[in-house]
């Protein structure tokens, strides 16, 4: 017997949580398959200041659990369960899990999309103590300071760009002997005193015990090694959304973002999709909460068109 629910949310950042706590509030019964690692992106990050509501500021994984309280609250139920395998082609739909099998009449895929990153021991250890992969989210943590920015295209300029506001300088180092970015990128880059660029450039190691004290680089052309003292690095080699199970069932761009036909609706009708799944543009906690919101209210409303009786409980249904 698989647990049916009026909607199964799929991922549990701002959007996921959002979403539940929407559509929790209409009467729907709701599941979130939160993932083994819940909270999404915002568990990286130390510190967050620019969410409305929080004037001296929050920890992302405060902010995350508080955010899941708030959809218990209203009755929305949570399992740590990643989701292996969909089943879209009939209502109701079917979602397994690696230990469970659920249906729900509609769904919101709300999974988002993960920083590429650069694959270093020390990268990891340092993320939130220097290292960061969001320039709008952490650059006010480095007022006055010398910064690092990682990569080679748009991303990396506006990040750069973005950072001047704050840091003392900022260095673009790319690995190659010419930048991906537009041309109009890289000129406003070019163009600003406070920004640097180190090209043909490959990162060793990113130095610092509980914070970012350098950066350890070598040339590509002469394998010359060389530091650089700075106490911030911001990695900005692009963005995966997480997509992969959705691939050849639901429309995805070509950087397998999904595309949305009808407001958050997918193109298969019942399914929604919220939040950085979504956006390759702001990528922002505020903007993944209001896409969670948008997607549980057409959610409710599409249940609503199809005569559905939402109620609010479980009911089961033979596998």
């Amino acid at each position: 017997m698989a647990k049916n629910y009026n909607v199964i949310i799929i991922g549990s950042g701002p959007a996921g949580y959002t979403a539940a706590i929407y559509a929790a509030r209409a009467n729907l019964s709701v599941l979130v398959l939160q993932g083994y690692e819940t909270g999404g992106q915002l568990m990286l990050t130390s510190e967050v200041e620019n969410y409305p509501g929080f004037e001296t500021g929050i920890m992302g994984p405060e902010m995350m659990e508080k955010l899941e309280s708030q959809a218990r609250r209203f009755g929305a139920e949570m399992e740590p369960e990643d989701v292996t395998e969909v089943d879209f082609s009939q209502r109701p739909f079917t979602i397994k899990t690696d230990v469970n099998t659920y249906q729900a009449q509609a769904v919101i895929v709300s999974t988002g999309a993960s920083a590429k990153w650069l694959g270093l021991e020390s990268e990891t250890r340092l993320r939130g103590r220097g290292v960061s992969a969001c320039a709008t989210c952490d650059g006010f943590f480095f007022k006055g300071k010398d910064v690092v920015v990682i990569g080679g295209g748009d991303t990396a300029m506006e990040d750069a760009t973005f950072l001047t506001r704050y840091a003392n300088h900022v260095t673009i180092v790319h690995r190659r002997d010419s930048l991906r970015a537009s041309k109009i990128m890289q000129n406003r880059a070019a163009k600003d005193a406070k920004i640097s660029f180190l090209l043909e450039t490959e990162v060793e190691e990113i130095l610092g015990d509980n914070a970012v004290t350098g950066l350890r680089v070598r040339n590509a052309k002469n394998g010359e090694v060389s530091t650089l003292d700075v106490q911030g690095v911001f990695v900005a080699i692009g963005h995966q959304p997480n997509t992969s199970l959705f691939k050849g069932t639901l429309d995805l761009d070509e950087a397998g973002y999904i595309v949305p036909q009808e407001h958050t609706m997918t193109n298969i009708p019942g399914i929604f999709a919220a939040g950085d799944v979504t956006d390759h543009r702001y990528r922002q906690a505020v903007t993944a909460a209001g896409d969670g919101c948008r997607a549980a209210i057409d959610l409710e409303h599409w249940l609503a068109e199809q005569g559905e009786d939402t109620g609010n409980g479980v009911e089961n249904w033979d596998d």
